[in-house]
């Protein structure tokens, strides 16, 4: 395993990040992801050298299970090990301040999330979404004396329109505040185009970016055809991804497939590859797998080595 610096800041992390928004997750009844199936995906994460781990205050059924499973976890190794990253945006309940970027709903999450992780402090906190009702600069203000007091050291933006993220970045700037070091859109060779405009922001101010669903709901790890049913289980089974997929994405797929061809790898591994070595940014992808195995596949991207021609292959598909 890799390290590389998150962004600007000199913390520096694993070139992977595991995700844990699956822990005590239920699908149609079914937890995706147990307690114990949760601790053995941490052990092979931390075993592989994986040292950032992503989770937030909703994730898990009820609200708030991933953390405390995760802090359980956490009780057995040393802290200072790892580098953890949490949200705020959405509540527990229905009230009128459960939910949002307020000063007053900040601090209610914060002391929730630090005590179910059994931890003084989060390595870096993010905003979910962004809160139209709150001045940002009553949210950036808070979140300043958080990294003030102590309990917070880097700041995370997550989905927004780029225009936000800007209004954003002055914001603190003007102020000379804290400023968001981090970023999490939905990014992944095979969607780009709606993120353009909030990457180049990334990439002119220095911003790491940590994208989820990297292998696109599933569809990179190349299980599913043009033609065909999707293998039984599979997302395939939720949703019409034969008409969810344009000609570009199934070409990017083809070109994905034929570079893991050549590197003995899988398509997953590629895509995965892809994003760490991206050019304008620093990019660390999170993934959420189901299983050891696929974890264990998944991590296998960071043995995976792609030429520029590769690279631009992939990037070509797509454009």
């Amino acid at each position: 395993m890799e390290y590389v610096r998150l962004g600007s800041t000199g913390t520096k992390v694993s070139e992977i990040c595991f995700g844990t928004w699956r822990f005590a997750k239920e699908t149609d009844g079914t937890v995706e992801t147990d307690r114990g199936t949760a601790h053995d995906l941490l052990d092979t994460a931390w075993d592989h050298g994986v040292n950032f781990i992503d989770t937030a205050n909703v994730y898990g059924d009820p609200n708030g299970t991933a953390e405390e499973w995760l802090g359980d976890w956490l009780s057995d190794y040393d802290r200072e090990d790892f580098v953890l990253a949490s949200k705020v945006y959405f509540g527990f309940n229905d009230g009128p301040n459960d939910r949002g970027l307020s000063r007053k709903h900040v601090r209610s999450q914060i002391r929730g999330t630090l005590e179910r992780l059994g931890t003084d402090y989060l390595d870096l906190y993010y905003i979910h979404r962004w809160d139209d009702e709150t001045p940002i600069e009553e949210t950036l203000r808070t979140l300043n004396e958080l990294v003030r007091e102590g309990k917070v050291n880097y700041l995370g933006a997550s989905s927004m329109a780029a225009w936000k993220l800007t209004k954003a970045l002055w914001t603190s700037d003007v102020e000379g505040i804290e400023r968001f070091e981090v970023t999490q859109p939905r990014f992944n060779p095979a969607y780009r185009d709606p993120v353009a405009d909030y990457l180049n922001l990334c990439a002119d101010q220095d911003l790491a970016v940590c994208p989820y669903s990297p292998l696109e709901g599933g569809f990179l790890t190349g299980k599913y055809e043009r033609e065909g049913d999707g293998p039984e289980g599979s997302r395939g089974d939720l949703y019409d991804w034969k008409n969810r997929f344009d000609d570009r994405q199934w070409d990017v797929l083809d070109a994905i497939r034929e570079v893991a061809d050549d590197e003995d790898a899988t398509p997953a591994q590629v895509s995965l590859r892809w994003l760490a070595d991206q050019r304008d940014f620093r990019c660390i992808p999170i993934v959420g797998a189901r299983t050891t195995d696929q974890l264990e596949e998944n991590l296998g991207a960071t043995d995976v080595s792609l030429s520029d021609e590769q690279f631009d292959r992939i990037e070509e598909a797509y454009e």
